[in-house]
């Protein structure tokens, strides 16, 4: 396993999405940070240096939606990529969490197979602008 410095900050609420999503990126040689709430998620951008947000969009305190905008009004993080993971898979799903200002969206149930080359085909997007 090797550290390739990449840190991600996955919000979510439910234990058991952190936790896979953390094994998976992990044994890629990602440091993943985890938020299950707001507030909390914005303590970790204070404090560290995020390269790629992983977003649930259900929430209990505040919806994905909200908290990407608001997150995405802030100049020191606005260029920090969004991904919403969700399970909302309806039409306009998708289009909705473009519009509340993610960069890419996956759907639940997480693919882990595909997880880690997702994630890498956003953070080096971010790299290259």
């Amino acid at each position: 396993m090797s550290d390739n410095g990449r840190v991600i900050l996955y919000i979510e609420d439910n234990p058991d999405n952190r936790s896979l999503v953390r094994r998976v990126l992990s044994a890629e040689g990602y440091t993943v940070l985890e938020a299950p709430q707001a507030s909390q998620a914005f303590l970790k951008l204070e404090s560290e240096n995020i390269d790629l947000i992983l977003m649930d969009i259900n929430m209990p305190d505040m919806d994905g939606y909200t908290l990407t905008a608001k997150i995405k009004q802030i100049e020191k993080y606005k260029h920090i990529p969004i991904v919403a993971i969700t399970a909302n898979v309806m039409r306009g799903d998708k289009e909705k969490s473009l519009e509340a200002g993610c960069d890419g969206y996956i759907q639940k149930p997480i693919d882990i197979d595909l997880l880690s080359q997702q994630v890498e085909r956003y953070i080096s997007r971010r790299s290259n602008v």
